[in-house]
């Protein structure tokens, strides 16, 4: 397939790319993405605890992950699901360059009554940072703990990487409503990913966990190039509406 001045496939710049994740970055060449924003499926189904029973309903009957993601059951054996996250994040600080970064958004929670926070996912690679992503609203029903609002933002650098001179003094803890009007079960809100791009310079941007376009729309809001992966065709359908309709309103403004 013919590449362009990037080295990329013709058809992967402000393209959703529809295919497994680590298979679709490995036609990635090493340095060539600025800046990766993600967030992964949390294996939330897994659960030894008050998680989400698989098809079962019950208590999380009426939340939007109950039905669970498209193309992706996110019940994976543990070890199973750290080793393929960490062949992932392989990948991506592979094709960052030195002054390059990874915003990996992930949930800590309760298993066997203890905090898993996901450091068997992390340890090793360059972590920089954590931000915590306070959520406006959350649900609990394990009385052994509080409920959980926040989500954690693991910032993954390369030696080199800075931000903007003003984003530096943002702080390391944002309040951000949840994605309301969505189809998509975990959807980002839309200004959370405007932050982390504005606090860069970077000029192309990938999410491999693409979902229902939000990173793509914030490198628009931007006029940064993106690169999207998504397992899931109905997925990619949603994200690709979600982005033309936004050109569109944009067009308008």
């Amino acid at each position: 397939m013919a590449g362009d001045e990037f080295g990329f496939p013709a058809c992967f710049l402000n393209n959703i790319i529809c295919g497994d994740t680590v298979e679709v970055m490995k036609r990635i060449p090493d340095g060539s993405v600025d800046l990766i924003i993600t967030s992964p499926p949390y294996n939330l189904k897994n659960s030894t605890g008050n998680g989400m029973k698989d098809g079962r309903g019950g208590k999380w009957a009426n939340a939007a992950l109950q039905k669970g993601y498209t193309h992706h059951n996110d019940c994976m054996p543990h070890d199973e699901y750290v080793k393929w996250q960490r062949e992932c994040l392989t990948e991506m600080l592979r094709i960052i360059p030195d002054d390059g970064a990874i915003f990996y958004n992930h949930k800590w929670r309760v298993q066997g009554g203890l905090l898993q926070d996901r450091q068997d996912i992390v340890s090793g690679f360059p972590v920089r940072q954590i931000i915590i992503w306070r959520r406006k609203g959350g649900f609990n029903f394990n009385p052994g703990y509080f409920v959980p609002t926040y989500e954690v933002i693991y910032l993954i650098a390369k030696p080199k990487f800075k931000l903007q001179p003003r984003a530096s003094g943002l702080g390391d803890v944002w309040e951000f409503t949840q994605e309301m009007n969505n189809e998509h079960p975990a959807a980002f809100p839309v200004d959370l990913i405007d932050r982390i791009v504005l606090s860069t310079d970077a000029k192309i941007i990938l999410d491999p966990f693409m979902g229902s376009g939000t990173t793509a729309l914030a490198a628009i809001n931007a006029d940064r190039k993106y690169i999207g992966i998504e397992i899931s065709p109905d997925y990619c359908k949603m994200a690709d509406e979600r982005i033309q309709q936004h050109k569109s309103q944009t067009k308008l403004l």
